[in-house]
């Protein structure tokens, strides 16, 4: 018998408390606030351009997912709205069978965070706890259109950031001194 959470499932979906545990002293860690205040989706889209002949061809798709998110500061103090975007695309050849677009959103108070923490966690935290929500407004949707359930695979958003933290910093390094 399996437990619920293996390591590697932690790992995808960190909880507060760990977070928490890791950034910051005991003493510190009660002074942070990072809560989940609203989710919701802000615009959901299914596209089968070649319905309803498409159903009638024997289908091996090709799956291609498209991830991006968007940080907005709100007015109120320590509020921010994370704006996780999942495009996935199944085409058979260079035929389009579908195309689903989910724009998950979630407002997030954070505060007594120190600024690369601050930026760690809306860019891993948020994302990450928004993800279940999208992968499963996509795969609803993708079920509604006629298809069979897709089961998008848990993304490693930390890994994400460190790529690009990389990236800029390479370029940076690239860029002339004046």
């Amino acid at each position: 018998m399996h437990a619920p959470f293996s390591g590697a499932s932690r790992a995808a979906f960190p909880s507060v408390k760990y977070i928490r545990s890791l950034l910051m002293s005991e003493e510190q860690q009660t002074q942070i606030v990072l809560d989940i205040r609203k989710i919701y989706v802000s615009d959901i889209s299914v596209e089968v351009p070649h319905a309803p002949e498409i159903f009638q061809q024997e289908l091996n798709p090709e799956i291609s997912l498209g991830v991006a998110h968007e940080i907005q500061k709100l007015p109120e103090d320590n509020h921010y709205n994370i704006k996780l975007r999942l495009t996935v695309t199944a085409k058979n050849g260079e035929r389009v069978i579908y195309l689903v677009e989910v724009a998950q959103n979630g407002v997030f108070e954070i505060s007594g965070l120190p600024d690369a923490q601050l930026h760690h966690a809306l860019n891993v935290y948020c994302p990450t706890t928004l993800y279940p929500y999208a992968r499963e407004a996509i795969s609803n949707a993708i079920n509604r259109a006629g298809f069979p359930n897709l089961y998008l695979q848990p993304i490693n958003f930390d890994i994400m950031y460190q790529q690009r933290l990389q990236q800029a910093a390479e370029q940076q390094d690239g860029q002339p001194t004046q």
